[in-house]
């Protein structure tokens, strides 16, 4: 085994960290607590101001984003997650609009450049390289451009494989950890749920490319999918939805043209049983975001079926999938960068799938987007629509069409105020008449 020359403590780590710096940390569930506490800490006791962090959505505890170190921290996050999403919602935090993709190319050409990129690694091997484990995205990019990298060296993180590897001479200063990582629990799938995942695997061929995230609606696809033969997964992100279909050949990967044979992602988040799928395992690569997202490197992959959700539609097709009115939520994601690559890609299909109706009854199927609402997809790309009700497919039709095709796929209750506003927008010769 290779051996490690010097650790120090969190405490002792973060202090090469100097006013005016803006630092990265590593992303989902690799993010480091131990440096994010023992770096709070100093904020708490003035140490530090004017420092910028970076990141894309994070677990565990983000206390850097509040208005307690106004001042001292300034997030500037490249996706807004639940645990800084109030915080940027109050302004006392902040977003960059990027598509996932790009990311990494902020760093990389120096717009945002990076004083301290701050990971979690597994033990080296006995070649003195570690891995970057569940998250490469644009962390990578990170230690690649970094002034001073720190790192954590963590017993459970996972020695994935791709571009997660890296050499521990990369690190310049070590820490250790021996915390386990932030797991997700699987939701309980909803009657509404199952029927989203149905439809949508309906339009899932044998042989085709997957592309799905993290939730009820993803995992209510992969549930769905018993029954299809050599599917593969070229996605930014999986969890355990996917482990069943492997383990019993249903995703082999081995009708995708390039990588043959292995699960492509940049970034998971899971149970520690997706965890410890990809320990070692060569059959999985995480590889960088310019390299999963890139929609020409997508569309290169045969059947790409990419299943992205939506916080709402409106009736041409404009998809909102970062913000309610003018509050931020999450982020445009990969969202495009796969809608683009499924699109360009040999038989691939592009789905935006949602559900019909908020829990409050509010119709996630509007005449317009609520005022300050982002278009994440245009109506420009938009294809397929899947809600619980139905598909409709929205590409190569005219306004009025995909008004009809989307009211048809509406909750019930919700489809005459849709008809109404369609009339008025479009006159006498719209009609559709609701169920």
């Amino acid at each position: 085994m290779y051996s490690i020359s010097k650790t120090v403590s969190f405490e002792e780590a973060v202090k090469v960290v100097k006013s005016g710096n803006r630092i990265h940390i590593h992303s989902v569930a690799c993010a480091p607590q131990g440096l994010i506490q023992a770096l709070c800490a100093r904020g708490r006791a003035g140490e530090l101001k004017d420092v910028k962090i970076q990141h894309l959505h994070t677990e565990g505890s983000a206390p850097y984003s509040g208005k307690d170190y106004e001042g001292v921290f300034y997030l500037e996050s490249f996706f807004v997650g639940h645990n800084v999403r109030q915080d940027t919602q109050e302004g006392w935090a902040d977003y960059i609009p990027v598509h996932l993709s790009e990311t990494q190319k902020l760093i990389r050409t120096g717009l945002t450049p990076v004083d301290v990129a701050m990971i979690q690694v597994c033990p080296p091997d006995k070649h003195g390289y570690v891995s970057m484990g569940t998250s490469v995205d644009a962390t990578l990019a990170a230690v690649q451009n970094a002034k001073i990298v720190i790192g954590v060296i963590n017993p459970n993180v996972p020695r994935a494989w791709g571009d997660a590897i890296i050499k521990l001479s990369d690190i310049d200063i070590v820490c250790e950890d021996n915390t386990p990582l932030i797991e997700s629990k699987n939701v309980e799938l909803t009657e509404q749920d199952i029927k989203i995942g149905k439809n949508c695997a309906s339009l899932i061929e044998d042989g085709a490319t997957l592309q799905m995230g993290i939730g009820a609606i993803p995992n209510a696809v992969l549930s769905q999918l018993s029954n299809h033969k050599n599917l593969g997964v070229h996605t930014e992100m999986f969890a355990d939805g996917v482990l069943p279909l492997y383990y019993k050949g249903i995703v082999n990967n081995l009708n995708k043209k390039y990588d043959k044979g292995k699960i492509v992602s940049t970034f998971l988040m899971g149970s520690k049983e997706v965890y410890d799928f990809i320990d070692d395992n060569p059959a999985v690569a995480m590889m960088d975001v310019s390299y999963t997202n890139d929609p020409c490197i997508i569309a290169r992959q045969p059947k790409v079926t990419a299943i992205n959700s939506a916080l709402s539609v409106d009736i041409t097709g404009q998809v909102n999938a970062d913000s309610i009115g003018t509050k931020f939520y999450s982020g445009c994601g990969g969202q495009l960068d796969f809608i683009r690559g499924a699109a360009a890609s040999e038989g691939g299909k592009p789905i935006i799938a949602l559900p019909s109706i908020t829990n409050k009854g509010i119709s996630k199927i509007a005449p317009v987007l609520l005022s300050g609402s982002g278009v994440v997809t245009t109506r420009f790309d938009i294809h397929y629509v899947v809600t619980e009700n139905g598909i409709a497919h929205l590409y190569g039709k005219t306004m009025q069409e995909r008004a009809k095709e989307l009211i048809k796929i509406a909750h019930p209750s919700c489809q005459a105020e849709l008809d109404k506003a369609a009339f008025e927008r479009y006159g006498s010769h719209f009609h559709f008449v609701s169920k």
